[in-house]
């Protein structure tokens, strides 16, 4: 028998590993249930059946299994089902599984029938499996009952004529009496629709019944809705027979809470079906009755509320507290009340706490000699024979026993505190006290914390605590703190982003460039606030000639580095919203740059240094404003004219590098207006920077023909005189010019 059990169990193991790799792919299914058919029949045992039952109405109801294989895997399945109804069978699960297999199976079975007729075996197969479940129904117990509800739903649902969607796609149709041919071998469309209709009837039939199961008809309920969608020959019928329907009347008294609880719960999956049905199709002919049978139940829900509130039963049994006259009446035994002993004296400890009883003989006795399965056998027993009313008055005894030492204790450790502090107040002696009487008193000190110490040694105080100086830290943890509070502060510049923008009507007060940093709490406070601490903090460290060389530096200028980086992957990442905190980076990038070089001219002045001594240095406006462009003119179209306007105009100084990168953008035919405009607004508004943008603008117009019709409005406007206009003018087909026009006019490299 053992090894029985061990080879099914060991049988179970292997199944449930196939039914892993069935889920993990879905290609394996045809293989693993041809498989496994022969393991889970009906001559094996109760728990291969359950598990093949099981497996089977997962299989068929697996979205992931295409409709093609499940009709060819369906006719050795439908045989392995009716092997197995045809046993006695009477566990629970199998039924269940078996039942909701079938339900799944009947829709692929209609249909491969309606395309191959000349199957009649899977057929009359199917018919048996359905007249089987339609003949126990009733007998069933109550969870293989819901199923067969919706098996009978679903046969209802295939047997009755359905939408036909496309006439030139069958394939792709809904699975109903509408697919089956006139004149099909097998399929007679009057005896189905017959049969369906008499199912329907007996699916309804629940709404009907004197008494009535609360969790059939709410299965019921819940399998309607298909029905009444997909199926509108049948769908007013269906919600006639649920109009009929009140559940207070089909429950019997007396109504205790799991009635009220039944007839609620029924009431709200009705109302729920009807209130689903009328959102859908508010004009349809029956709304009246249904809006009149929500009300209906809405109003019988409120009068049992209502009565449950006014009307209280009276107790089934004698409450606590029994008087005299109903002692004598009823018989009522009280129990004795308990002779609690006080407590033994001395120490307090546990045993003196919990012993509540005067006989020496139990006090003295310890319990520890004897097992503890002999323990366990008294101990049951006799709490089982304990009254409460004993059991509580012991509690109490052994609470009250504690709080009574509790208080106690605290007195006592109040008293000794206050007697140590009148001590120390009856030491004091403010006199004065002679300069050479200090190692006196030092060692009269000493004599009196020796005695203190050994009169009560709780009592005396601890000497000052001094944390240690921390270690100093190294440049790779010190990089790493300052990299982490710059992550701290642009966390804040995203969260800033997020808050709210202010009412319409409140005015917000415009900061220059001599804001300070946390003046406000809003994304332009915290970007000033980051530009700062690249910039200005480690500003001139790398030109004092004290601190060359030191790692403070080193470790300064990585982290104003790494503020950069982040600042620059911040920005690209939304450049179009983002453009105001590159303006602002770069104005502080650039009054930085310019802070430095005044110093450094300020040193020249005064010291006069040779060229070698002289301090270097670093300025980082030009590189960062043309990384900026090199990372979001790629990414601009013709539309972000404004975008690069904004920032051609606020960034602090033009140069050379920023026109030539704007020219780039005439090398795509759909920018080149984007170019020209931008290098105009600049020539209008930014006088010094000008020339600089003319000789862009001629270069431009000399090397790509899509930007001369607008080039030269420009150059036509603001240098008439040009090589490249007198070229065209002449009718060269190539313009050239000798000197470049660059060379001769006069170089501007910076704008102040």
């Amino acid at each position: 028998m053992a090894q029985t059990t061990d080879a099914v169990v060991d049988q179970v193991a292997q199944l449930n590993a196939a039914r892993s790799l069935v889920l993990g792919d879905a290609a394996f299914y045809p293989q693993i249930v041809n498989g496994i058919l022969p393991i889970v029949g009906a001559n094996t045992k109760l728990e291969l059946r359950r598990w093949g039952a099981n497996f089977l109405a997962e299989t068929f109801a697996s979205p992931v299994l295409a409709v093609e294989q499940k009709e060819q895997l369906a006719p050795n399945v439908l045989q392995t089902i009716r092997e197995i109804l045809e046993l006695p069978e009477t566990d629970i699960a199998v039924l269940q599984s078996l039942v909701q297999a079938s339900a799944s199976l009947y829709p692929l079975v209609f249909r491969h029938i309606v395309n191959h007729p000349q199957d009649s075996k899977s057929w009359e197969t199917m018919c048996e499996i359905k007249q089987h479940f339609l003949r126990k129904m009733d007998s069933f117990p109550c969870p293989v009952k819901l199923c067969c509800a919706k098996f009978l739903q679903r046969v209802v649902q295939v047997q009755t004529p359905g939408l036909i969607s496309d006439p030139r796609r069958p394939e792709q149709n809904e699975t109903s009496l509408a697919v089956v041919p006139r004149n099909h071998a097998l399929l007679s469309i009057p005896n189905l629709e017959a049969e369906s209709s008499g199912l329907l009837d007996r699916l309804l039939g629940v709404f009907q019944e004197e008494t009535s199961d609360p969790l059939l008809v709410n299965a019921t309920l819940n399998l309607l809705p298909p029905l009444i969608r997909t199926r509108q020959s049948i769908a007013n019928k269906i919600i006639s027979a649920v109009l009929d329907f009140f559940p207070a009347h089909h429950v019997r008294p007396p109504f205790t809470p799991t009635v009220r609880v039944s007839v609620k719960s029924m009431e709200r999956t009705a109302r729920a079906l009807l209130w689903n049905i009328l959102k859908k199709h508010q004009n349809h002919p029956l709304a009246p009755r249904m809006h009149a049978y929500i009300e209906r139940l809405s109003q019988s829900r409120l009068e049992v509320t209502d009565d449950a509130s006014r009307k209280r039963g009276l107790p089934n049994e004698p409450t606590d507290g029994l008087d005299n006259a109903k002692r004598a009446r009823l018989n009522a035994v009280v129990p004795p009340m308990l002779k609690i002993p006080p407590m033994a004296p001395g120490p307090a400890s546990f045993d003196r706490l919990f012993t509540l009883t005067e006989d020496t003989g139990l006090s003295s006795f310890d319990v520890k000699q004897l097992p503890f399965d002999i323990v366990l056998k008294i101990v049951v027993p006799l709490l089982s024979q304990v009254h409460d009313s004993t059991l509580t008055q012991a509690v109490d005894a052994v609470r009250n026993r504690y709080q009574t030492i509790t208080k106690e204790q605290n007195l006592q450790r109040q008293q000794q505190q206050q007697a140590a502090a009148q001590d120390e107040d009856d030491d004091y002696e403010p006199e004065y006290q002679p300069m050479d009487a200090a190692s006196v008193v030092s060692e009269e000190n000493s004599a009196v914390a020796e005695e203190l110490a050994e009169l009560q040694p709780d009592l005396v105080s601890l000497g000052p605590f001094v944390l240690p100086q921390p270690p100093p830290l190294s440049e790779e943890e010190a990089g790493e703190i300052g990299r982490s509070a710059v992550a701290r502060v642009f966390g804040m510049l995203n969260a800033s982003e997020t808050s709210p923008a202010p009412a319409k009507g409140q005015s917000q007060q415009k900061l220059g460039f001599a804001r300070l940093a946390g003046s406000t709490f809003d994304r332009d406070a915290w970007s000033v606030l980051l530009a700062r601490l690249a910039t200005r903090a480690p500003a001139g460290l790398a030109n004092d000639p004290q601190a060359k060389g030191d790692s403070v530096v080193r470790r300064q200028t990585t982290i104003a580095d790494s503020i950069r980086e982040t600042l620059y992957r911040y920005i690209l990442e939304d450049f179009r919203a983002r453009i105001n905190i590159a303006i602002i980076w770069l104005n502080e990038e650039w009054y930085n740059d310019r802070m430095q070089m005044k110093s450094a001219a300020d040193q020249r002045g005064e010291s006069e240094p040779d060229q070698e001594s002289e301090p270097i240095v670093s300025l980082n406006y030009d590189t960062w404003v043309t990384r900026l462009l090199d990372g979001f003119l790629a990414y601009l179209d013709g539309r972000d004219i404004k975008v690069l306007v904004r920032f051609l105009s606020e960034v602090p100084e033009i140069t050379i590098a920023i026109t030539q990168r704007v020219a780039s953008l005439a090398k795509d035919p759909e920018r080149v207006n984007l170019c020209v405009q931008s290098l105009m607004y600049l020539i209008m508004f930014r006088p010094p920077a000008r020339e600089m943008c003319l000789n862009t603008v001629e270069d431009v117009y000399q090397k790509f023909e899509e930007s001369r019709p607008a080039a030269t409005k420009v150059l036509t406007k603001w240098r008439p005189q040009s090589a490249v206009l007198e070229t065209t003018t002449n009718g060269a087909t190539e313009p050239s010019v000798t000197p470049s026009q660059s060379e001769a006019q006069p170089a501007v490299t910076s704008e102040q």
